[in-house]
């Protein structure tokens, strides 16, 4: 069963074959600041495993590190994935996968580079849609 994914604004579609390694919660700094968030959640897809469907010609990438492309949609800015040219896998923000992997994240790396204001506890609110009185 292929799985579907796609950007922010539609315009970049993909399909992946399977997750060919776990889904991990990465908290490096790069990750951070390329996704705007406390981490990136990605998994590796080999590349054999991994179909642009729609919308390469709107990819951007950009070399955050000496032989790391990431690959943005240059419409909307979605970080769909990162690869370099040697591995056999590209890096998925599986964020963007509009089907269900069929799997949970399996461990968090690169926590020395948390940083203190967005780290949140138990007791930070959780609410199903907007915050009271919104």
């Amino acid at each position: 069963m292929a799985f579907r994914g796609s950007c922010l604004c539609g315009s970049v579609q993909y399909q992946i074959d399977q997750l060919d390694g776990p889904i991990v919660h990465c908290h490096c700094t790069t990750c951070r600041k390329a996704q705007a968030s406390q981490y990136a959640s990605t998994g590796r897809v080999l590349r054999d495993h991994f179909r642009i469907t729609a919308g390469e010609e709107q990819l951007q990438e950009f070399e955050s590190s000496p032989g790391k492309l990431r690959k943005f949609c240059r419409t909307c800015g979605t970080h769909v994935f990162a690869e370099r040219a040697s591995d056999p896998y590209v890096i998925l923000r599986v964020g963007t996968l509009d089907d269900d992997p069929g799997r949970s994240p399996a461990m968090h790396i690169w926590t020395c580079h948390d940083v203190a204001w967005l780290t949140d506890g138990d007791d930070v609110p959780r609410h199903a849609e907007w915050q009271p009185g919104r």
